[in-house]
């Protein structure tokens, strides 16, 4: 079978690999249907794992998969089921796990397409309990978005920031993947949307999603555009992801108890804050990583419901780096997607 696989911290290729055995008791055997990709693949890429890994490694961390065989004591799939895998192999037993926080997981055996193989592959095993199964009507495009995009930002939105109908929300990097998501969910549930851009031509498909105003961070100061728009208040919640570049902008532009929720850094991850604005203004600052698997049921249902992502391009498995290397440089609106 075809494999896309690192062959050292660098260097990817397109190879042919051996399928897996059967499925092991409690797995399932899934073949891959369509890839999503993220900026932890371009942080694989650049051989930034965070854990040592060897190496060929299939990549990919984000897939639709279908069922084509079930393990032994698996009797809630079957064959030809869609599914959605959780990428992180969380253990199920800590703590954590038990209270439904599995990205929280204490003995998590690694992030596929990360530190052990991906779903960037034809066929894969994986444990049955760590995937979600697919709501009738939902493409297995939209459903490559979820794993690692749209659960991310379901669990911002509504588990940390407790993001409410017809507050006033900041989204950073409109154009992104999980930024043009968090656009259509906030606009779903009655709230004003705020957004940043790096072009006129983002601004447009921007608000073309549904955003309310539109800020190219390039041309204008979005912190100060940001108090204007709300009578100087400031917004109810910042949806950040950019990191060095907009966070004194993202404080300066939350309002009196405003919440500020954060799951990246990609223009990097160095920021400082003044301790007495933050009491001061009793901001509530919220780290968030990954998802738990109950955000992803969430996620797929809300997709079922009509709030789809947003896709930019669909590859060929050949094609894979050049998506990346897109998404690396920001020239994408929306999610890049690779079918197998």
């Amino acid at each position: 079978m075809r494999a896309l696989q690192l062959v050292s911290d660098t260097e990817l290729a397109l190879r042919d690999i051996d399928p897996p055995p059967p499925p092991a008791p409690g797995e399932v055997q899934l073949r891959v249907r369509v890839v999503g990709l993220n900026h932890i693949d371009v942080w694989g890429l650049r051989g930034m794992a965070f854990a040592k890994r060897l190496f060929p490694l299939s990549v990919g961390a984000e897939a639709a998969c279908e069922v084509v065989a079930v393990g032994e004591g698996v009797t809630d799939l079957r064959p030809g089921d869609g599914v959605v895998p959780f990428s992180a192999l969380a253990c199920g037993v800590c703590k954590p796990c038990r209270r439904g926080r599995d990205n929280l997981c204490e003995d998590v055996k690694g992030v596929r397409g990360f530190h052990i193989d991906g779903f960037a592959q034809e066929i894969t095993n994986h444990p049955a309990r760590l995937v979600v199964k697919i709501p009738a009507g939902v493409s297995w495009e939209d459903a490559a978005c979820v794993s690692v995009a749209y659960s991310t930002v379901e669990h911002m939105l509504f588990d940390n920031a407790q993001l409410e109908p017809e507050e006033t929300i900041l989204v950073h990097a409109g154009g992104s993947g999980i930024g043009s998501i968090a656009i259509k969910i906030a606009k779903s549930i009655g709230c004003t949307v705020i957004t940043t851009v790096g072009s006129d031509d983002k601004a447009a498909k921007a608000a073309a999603l549904g955003a309310d105003h539109v800020i190219n961070y390039r041309t204008d100061r979005f912190e100060s555009r940001a108090r204007r728009l709300t009578n100087k208040k400031g917004v109810d919640v910042v949806f950040e992801h950019v990191g060095a570049d907009t966070w004194q902008g993202s404080l300066l532009a939350m309002k009196r108890g405003g919440r500020l929720v954060t799951c990246g850094a990609t223009s990097g991850p160095s920021g400082s804050i003044n301790l007495m604005q933050l009491f001061q203004q009793q901001y509530r600052i919220i780290g968030s990583f990954g998802a738990p698997l109950s955000a992803l049921a969430r996620a797929l249902d809300r997709i079922a419901s009509g709030v789809t992502p947003v896709i930019d391009t669909v590859y060929g498995l050949e094609d894979f780096q050049a998506g990346a290397k897109r998404l690396e440089h920001r020239d994408v609106f929306g999610k890049i997607l690779v079918r197998l």
